[in-house]
Formats: structure tokens, C-alpha cells, sequence
């Protein structure tokens, strides 16, 4: 009996290994199950993102930031409740916004296919069609992401590059995802289209070594000109450009400010201190369409980052709340 009860649990556990390995991520995943899925995404994305083009910034760091948590299983998006606090009400994600956006995408994808494509997949797929659809790089989305079931405050402080951290920091930080310091330097490009609040670099601007002075790595003339016009004190909280002047544009503009000690984050003039990383910086500048392509392949590659799949997690059916 004993002997038949192991041979049993065997069965199962090779079951389950085979139903795992057989689940991964494929391009067109719902083409049977949903077939106009990606359309609606796409069309809606286009004809409203021409209206509020900086959403695509936000939307693209919505899923960077969903990714980096526990994977990309739409945690980010989840609500918090009188016993739980989420990853949206964490303090790196106060800043974050476009979640209206993906939950009148998944409004139309469930009237047409109820209970079968998940947030996880609608954010990183509007993460794509918002970029290329305001003149930035196109990028392969496989899909089949499953939704998350648990979303804590605590984790993202944990995991989340921020604006003050080292080389080394953000590196491991990377690193504890699969991804490496290429992918590090072409992810953090999206910054070209990015904006920072004051409060993210007050002390680099006022108070970097608690004896009210400004980062020596930060280009004088510039600091003084943020001072001057944007972050004009310490407790300032203006939005300000991280690329000046082409904010709106996917281009190689952050790389260039960035190599001009121009770079309005702490981490990005870290880039500076290797030459690892500096070599990065300068292979993308030899050209628009080699950051491209680049890009395309990091962020392709963060998209799959301890995804859920199979019967893992589950499909929401609001992406603001989990199902039970």
C-alpha cells in the first residue's frame, strides 16, 4: 500500500513537472482563445496616447516597476485594503500613474473575452504600443503571463533601483532579476522620455554630503541652472525633465546628458565611474537605431522576468483587485 501510495505522488509530481515546462511565454498566446485581443490594446492605445503622449513614460515605467517586484505579474496594479497595503502605495510607487489607462484597456479586452488575458499582459503590451506609437523602438511581447495574488508595500523598497543608489547597488539589484549591466545601461535609457520630481535629487543639489553642497559629479553650470529655474530649495517637489529638450522624443538625448555630467540622478552619473558601463553609453551613441535594437532586446528580456504561467496565479478580472 505504502509502495502504491509513492508511485501515486510520483505520477502527480511528473504531471506537474511536465505541465510546467510546457507552460512559457509565446508570441500570439491568445490568438485562439482571443484573437482581437492585441488589437483593441493596440487601438486604443494609438488613439489616445496622441492626446497625452508623456503617458508613455509613465505606462513604461509602470511596467519596469511591476517586473522588478516579484515578476511581471501585474502586482503593481493592485489596490491596496483595510488589511493589506500594496505595491501601489509603496513609497517608490507613489509617483506612478496610467493606472486608469490599463483598466479601460481591460474593460474592453473582458467585454470581448472574459477571464482570459491578464493585466500582466495588457500592461506590458500597452507598455510596447505607447512607446513605438509615439516614434520609440518596437519590441517583441510574448504573451501568456499569468496575474500575481499577492501584492505587498514592503517588497518594492527591497527590490526597486533608486535615484541614490551606486553602481554596485544597482548592478545587484540586476542582477537578482537574470539581468546583467547591458541591460541595465539600455534599460535606464528610457529616461529619455522620463521626468523626476525635485525631491529626487534635492540632497544631490543641497545637501550631498550634509554640509549644504551639491554633488561635485553634477555639472556646475547645470545644477545652478536647476536651482535657478526648477528645484529652486530643498523641499521643491517641481517635475522636472530628465532630458531637456526632447522629453517627448525616444532618442539618445539622456545618453548625451548623461556623458555631459548631465544626468539628474545620482545612479545615472554612476554610469560614468565604470568603464563598463561608460563603454555601453558610447556604443549607443554611434547610432538611433542600434539603441533601438538594443533596447528592444533588454526590455524583450525583462518582459519575462519569474513570469507566472500555467495555473500559476490567476486572470483578474478587474486588474485592481485580486479575484477572491
Amino acid at each position: 500500500m505504502g509502495s502504491q501510495s509513492c508511485f501515486k505522488a510520483l505520477i502527480i509530481c511528473l504531471i506537474a513537472l511536465i505541465g510546467s515546462t510546457q507552460a512559457q511565454l509565446q508570441l500570439g498566446f491568445y490568438a485562439k482563445s482571443c484573437p482581437k485581443a492585441e488589437k483593441i490594446i493596440l487601438k486604443y492605445v494609438v488613439e489616445h496616447i496622441r492626446n497625452a503622449p508623456s503617458l508613455a513614460a509613465a505606462l513604461i515605467r509602470m511596467h519596469f516597476h511591476d517586473c522588478f517586484v516579484n515578476g511581471c505579474d501585474g502586482s503593481v496594479l493592485v489596490d491596496s485594503t483595510p488589511g493589506n497595503q500594496a505595491e501601489k502605495d509603496s513609497i517608490p510607487n507613489l509617483t506612478l500613474r496610467g493606472f486608469g489607462f490599463i483598466d479601460a484597456i481591460k474593460r474592453l479586452v473582458e467585454a470581448e473575452c472574459p477571464g482570459v488575458v491578464s493585466c500582466a499582459d495588457i500592461l506590458a503590451l500597452t507598455a510596447r504600443d505607447s512607446i513605438h506609437a509615439t516614434g520609440g523602438p518596437y519590441w517583441n511581447v510574448p504573451t501568456g503571463r499569468r496575474d500575481g495574488l499577492i501584492s505587498r508595500a514592503a517588497d518594492p523598497l527591497r527590490s526597486l533601483p533608486a535615484p541614490f543608489h551606486n553602481l554596485t547597488t544597482q548592478l545587484t539589484l540586476f542582477g537578482n532579476v537574470g539581468l546583467d549591466a547591458n541591460d541595465l545601461v539600455l534599460l535606464v535609457g528610457a529616461h529619455t522620455i522620463g521626468v523626476a520630481h525635485c525631491s529626487s535629487i534635492a540632497t544631490r543639489l543641497y545637501n550631498f554630503t550634509g554640509k549644504g553642497d551639491t554633488d561635485p559629479t553634477l555639472d556646475s553650470e547645470y545644477a545652478k541652472n536647476i536651482k535657478t529655474f526648477k528645484c529652486k530649495n530643498i523641499n521643491d517637489n517641481t517635475i522636472i525633465e530628465m532630458d531637456p529638450g526632447s522629453r517627448d522624443t525616444f532618442d539618445l538625448g539622456f545618453y548625451k546628458q548623461v556623458v555631459k555630467r548631465r544626468g539628474l540622478f545620482q545612479s545615472d552619473a554612476e554610469f560614468l565611474t565604470s568603464p563598463i558601463t561608460r563603454s555601453i553609453i558610447d556604443r549607443q551613441l554611434q547610432s538611433t537605431q542600434g539603441f533601438f535594437e538594443e533596447f528592444a532586446k533588454s526590455i524583450e528580456k525583462m518582459g519575462r522576468i519569474n513570469v507566472k504561467l500555467g495555473t500559476e496565479g490567476e486572470i483578474r478580472k478587474h486588474c485592481a483587485r485580486v479575484n477572491n
